[in-house]
């Protein structure tokens, strides 16, 4: 650390008068003196964080001026300042400091980068000579000097040193990135008569050469005066050719503590050029549509780095309008001003705060330059009152002037109509909108509630449901019951009681039973039966859209909605940013309307991946306005962190979700305590929020990593990192939450979104827009509507309602809202809700809208099935091990039983549940009747039906009659026609005959486990299309399915043994023994193989 120094090369000087008549301005000296002081050691500490002179983690946030302030805690930069003012407050009670300079100097080069200048003066003192030029900036340029001081309160002098430091906190978005190794050095200009300490000398100025001045605002007490400049060595404007070679980008800083997104990242010489030619050739353009009359205030920025953008015209970032530091404060990729005469006669005869653009959407109007930064971001543009134009701004330049047109083409088509050519058809609406610049919604006022959104009443039940679970039970009943007829006729012909033990299998018969009973009720039900209910409303079932609240009729704001994504490792270009653009999309469109929203993801991968990749994260979502909550590695035995940590449960999105949800709910608690006043303005609460998210963090010990808007709204909309949603799904949503006060769950029907072209990833398209298809059917006519984890719209209030307190080794308790004990946590959710006598409601009138991703790989569309499976029984039944304490079946299980879910509803998710245990015994099953077929068959009681029939009958129900019902439902709802539909689906029965058949070792696997409490663990399924070679797939293949493979190899040695070798008495060579057991093995073999893309594409 460099010592500090003093200069004394102030102009001569005019003794003030030492009177004793004057004692009561000298305490009025002392006490202004003691603000300046104050002043200058707050403006040190500020400026050293501000500028990242030292690490952020060696700050602590301390309460002044009615701000969150920093000041260091490192002891040895402590105990510097302290000399440094020790010395300061006498001289500043003596009248003989006239300027404090703070100079930041590179340690490699020693060259000054930037110097911050203080001017004192002393009124009743002798003028100064000024130290500084006269800048252009009229804002914050120094008013002339005066003898007579003006009075002030104290709260007036408070707002004004506030003013100050507002400016220095926000000058990083102007000042060149520093490159984090510098020093700095305090020099103090004092009167040539002032008594130097020993360890003080003089020092040149440290002026910077060539370099920029912006002058800052100022503050005045009674006696003093502090006006505020900064100096900064200016960064060249262009790179040559030549240049480019010869610059090297300084690395990313890594990241330390708790505040991540205190890093920098280095200049991009080649980015910098891209943003130079990308604003000069906008500003052609906004040149070309006369959209820019060239003065102050108006032009283009193009964002190169946080804090830093190309600017065409290149005035416009020092005109003194504020225009800029407003632009790189509000963070946007791009952005453009628009100043016609339209806009001007417009906006001069609005006095409210918002411009009516199109039916039902309003564009926002803020006072001035300086509001920018705290307006809706969302809606992508706003109105600047006092300048008479509009600021446009957009994520991808390409839709910058499509989106300032389409604005000015709505303002004309609502202000004028057709009078003046522009006739709603002129413009192909459709064309623009693909391009997403603004938004397509509804322009018809039918769609509008008029009650403001009051409860619409209870809903009809539907009854068919009900009635097909009827007739599935009668048709199970009458199956079972032809068996056990046979029994009796033998038991009268040949009485044995041991044909009574068939009465074991009974229960597991029925269960197992159910849901094929179930699909032939239900395939011929789709055939013949009514589709009417499938575009109507009910109490589960939502097939119109509501109708919407309008803001003008709500009687309070629209309901906020925060949209909640957990993420892992995915791709941040690949799989997040689409996703997030397709949330930003909506939250335009809602906030148009009159709403509010923000993002909050539960990033569970940022403090996994490098820190290079973990930077990019932060500074994606900082510039998209997205509150993020990171929690620290899964370390049990804390060999990473500053403590032990575990992340609990098997798969950790519960986990994941209910931490962020903790750190908001401790940063809302917090604000909670706030008092705030009549004056409270949502600075005030920008503040309070900051100082409350610092507190909540602190009290994580820094293991936690969080920033952004992470509060959470009255609603949340439940999303996954591979989603797509409609553009305009907020405002119905909304409404119909707001008009059904019961509802506690709006899970939305999906469509697909496919991220690769392979055979696979489209076969599991189809059997996912199936299963859809039949949900849709089966809640429409009156079955309780599934909760499947996303794309999904949650009631907060509900939510925090069914949470349940949690305690920590250490006492702390806390609410957790999502079951980490279990891996189906949205049925939990479920269930608990609706114990809470909420329902959950399925709507489809945003067809397919809602897109979500399907597994692209095998590998993982079977952990999906192994985690289904292995949820399932966790559902119901206990390890065994808990057998003897808990009894069998788990007290989740039995609230589900005593729930309030309708019987059939009851029964229908029975029999969900029953196909996994199906599929999952069907390998030991089929194994069993080939041995009982082929030793004994003409010997087996006449109640075993042997595998084959069964076998015969589900090709009959699921491959022939399924596929038949599925193309004719189809049709009935106008979603294709029957000859194509049914087309269709016969290309896709081998793919899903062989992955049905193949998967029963892997259920019976995850079913094991649970019962022998041997522990599973399943990760994020893929996002992304991997490209492997043909010999690292078949390796990859041989790890993850030896055990498949074995069985099946060991299973045909023994067929083929059975068949040729043993002898003929011995021999297996039945039909129905050797088909079923023979497509089991096949279906197992070919799994791995041929629904593997990357083995068959041979890719060398």
């Amino acid at each position: 650390m460099s010592q500090p120094k003093t200069s004394s090369k102030s102009s001569s000087k005019s003794k003030s008068s030492k009177s004793d008549s004057s004692k009561v301005h000298k305490l009025a000296l002392k006490g202004s003196s003691k603000i300046v002081n104050e002043f200058f050691e707050y403006s040190i500490n500020t400026i050293l964080f501000q500028r990242g002179v030292y690490p952020a983690e060696d700050f602590t946030a301390v309460k002044k001026y009615g701000l969150t302030m920093m000041v260091t805690a490192d002891d040895q930069v402590k105990a510097y300042i302290k000399k440094i003012m020790g010395q300061l407050k006498e001289w500043m009670y003596g009248g003989k400091i006239s300027k404090l300079v703070v100079v930041i100097t590179s340690k490699e080069t020693g060259e000054h980068v930037e110097r911050w200048q203080f001017d004192v003066q002393i009124f009743g003192k002798g003028s100064k000579s000024k130290s500084s030029k006269k800048t252009t900036d009229q804002e914050n340029a120094a008013p002339e000097a005066s003898d007579t001081p003006e009075e002030k309160t104290e709260a007036e002098i408070q707002s004004e040193i506030q003013s100050i430091f507002r400016q220095i906190t926000a000058s990083v978005t102007f000042l060149p990135m520093l490159d984090g190794n510098c020093t700095f050095n305090v020099l103090v200009y004092a009167d040539a008569d002032s008594e130097v300490p020993l360890e003080w000398g003089d020092s040149d100025a440290k002026e910077i050469k060539n370099g920029e001045k912006v002058q800052l605002r100022s503050f005045s007490t009674s006696n003093h005066r502090v006006d505020t400049l900064v100096s900064y060595r200016s960064r060249p404007a262009s790179f040559t050719p030549l240049q480019l070679g010869g610059i090297n980008s300084p690395s990313s800083s890594s990241i330390a503590g708790s505040d991540p997104s205190s890093t920098s990242i280095g200049t991009d010489p080649v980015r910098d050029v891209k943003a130079e030619i990308l604003a000069n050739w906008l500003h052609t353009k906004q040149e070309e549509r006369v959209w820019t009359f060239g003065g102050a205030g108006e032009g283009v920025f193009m964002k190169r780095a946080k804090g830093s953008y190309a600017c065409a015209p290149h005035g416009v970032q020092s005109d003194g309008t504020g225009l800029y530091q407003a632009v790189t404060e509000l963070n946007v990729r791009c952005a453009m001003t628009v100043n016609t005469r339209v806009i001007k006669y417009i906006l001069e005869r609005t006095t409210i705060p918002y411009v009516q653009i199109q039916s039902g959407l309003r564009l926002q109007v803020i006072p001035d330059f300086e509001a920018l930064p705290f307006c809706q971001r969302g809606q992508s543009a706003a109105f600047i009152a006092s300048r008479g134009m509009l600021v446009v701004w957009q994520d991808d330049p390409k839709l910058l002037l499509e989106r300032s047109e389409f604005i000015i083409n709505a303002l004309m088509r609502m202000m004028c109509g057709s009078e003046y050519g522009y006739d709603a058809q002129d413009i192909e609406l459709e064309k623009v909108l693909g391009k997403n610049p603004m938004v397509d919604v509804e322009e018809y006022d039918e769609v509008f509630d008029p009650t403001g959104g009051r409860d619409e009443g209870p809903r009809d039940v539907k009854i068919w449901q009900s009635a097909y679970c009827g007739l599935s039970i009668l048709l199970l009943t009458t199956a079972i019951g032809s068996g056990w007829r046979q029994i009796a006729i033998e038991e009268v012909q040949a009485y044995d009681m041991l044909r009574m033990l068939f009465l074991v299998c009974l229960p597991a018969q029925v269960w197992l039973s159910l849901f094929f009973f179930q699909a032939v009720v239900g395939n011929v039900a789709q055939i013949f039966g009514p589709t009417d209910q499938m575009n109507e409303n009910s109490r589960y079932y939502s097939g119109k859209a509501p109708k919407r609240i309008h803001r003008d009729t709500f009687g309070a704001p629209l309901p906020h909605v925060t949209i909640q994504m957990p993420v892992f490792k995915e791709g941040l270009r690949t799989v997040i940013e689409p996703t997030v653009r397709s949330l930003k999309q909506a939250i335009s469109t809602y906030e148009l309307q009159g709403g509010s929203a923000n993002i909050f993801i539960n990033d569970d991968g940022m403090q996994l991946i490098s820190a290079e990749d973990a930077q990019d994260r932060q500074e994606f979502y900082d510039e998209h306005g997205i509150g993020w909550v990171a929690r620290p590695r899964h370390d049990p035995k804390g060999e990473h962190g500053v403590r032990p940590f575990v992340r609990p449960g098997k798969f950790k999105k519960a986990s994941n979700m209910n931490y962020g949800l903790r750190i908001s709910c401790r940063v809302e608690e917090l604000l909670n305590q706030t008092r705030r006043g009549e004056g409270w303005s949502q600075l005030d609460e920008n503040i309070a929020y900051k100082h409350a998210m610092e507190t909540a963090m602190a009290e994580h010990a820094g293991e936690a990593w969080a920033d952004g808007n992470i509060r959470i709204g009255d609603y949340i909309l439940l999303v996954d990192s591979d989603t797509r949603v409609p553009k305009d799904c907020l405002l119905e949503a909304v409404s119909e939450m707001e008009q059904s006060s019961e509802v506690a769950i709006l899970q939305y029907s999906s469509g697909v979104m496919n991220v690769t072209n392979n055979f696979f990833e489209k076969g599991i398209t189809f059997f996912t827009n199936m299963i859809y298809t039949m949900i849709r059917f089966a809640v429409a006519g009156g079955d309780v509507a599934p909760f499947v984890g996303h794309n999904a719209i949650l009631r907060w209030s509900a939510v925090q309602k069914i949470a349940y307190q949690f305690r920590e080794e250490d006492g702390t308790t806390y609410d957790k809202f999502w079951s980490e004990e279990t891996v189906s946590e949205d049925f939990d959710m479920s269930l608990r809700l609706q114990s809470a006598n909420y329902i959950i409601r399925l709507a489809s009138y945003k067809g397919d809208g809602f897109k979500e991703g399907v597994s692209i790989t095998v590998y993982d569309e079977l952990a999906r099935w192994e985690k289904y499976a292995y949820g399932c029984n966790e559902l119901i039944f206990n390890p065994f091990i808990k057998w003897f304490t808990k009894g069998p079946f788990t007290k989740l299980f039995r609230s589900f039983l005593r729930s309030n879910i309708p019987l059939a509803s009851k029964i229908t998710i029975m029999a969900y549940i029953g196909t996994y245990y199906a599929l999952g015994c069907s390998w030991i099953l089929t194994m069993l009747n080939y041995f009982l077929i082929g030793f004994f068959n003409g010997w087996l009681d006449h109640y075993y039906i042997n595998s084959f029939r069964v076998y015969f009958a589900i090709v009959l129900v699921f491959t022939v009659l399924g596929n038949i019902s599925l193309a004719v439902l189809r049709y009935r709802i106008g979603e294709g026609p029957i000859m194509g539909g049914f087309l269709t689906n016969l290309k896709w029965i081998p793919l899903l005959t062989i992955f049905l058949g193949g998967i029963s070792l892997h259920i019976s696997q995850a079913l094991l486990c649970h019962f022998l409490s041997i522990p599973l663990e399943w990760g994020s399924t893929s996002k992304e299309s991997e490209h492997v070679s043909f010999f690292v797939a078949i390796s990859k293949v041989l790890r993850r399915f030896k055990w498949s493979f074995m069985f099946c190899f060991g299973m045909t040695a023994v067929m083929i043994t059975m068949a040729f070798v043993l002898p003929e008495d011995w021999q297996i060579r039945t039909l129905i023994a050797v088909w079923p057991m023979g497509t089991i093995v096949v279906s197992h073999f070919l799994l791995p193989i041929v629904l593997n893309p990357q083995l068959m594409t041979f890719t060398w």
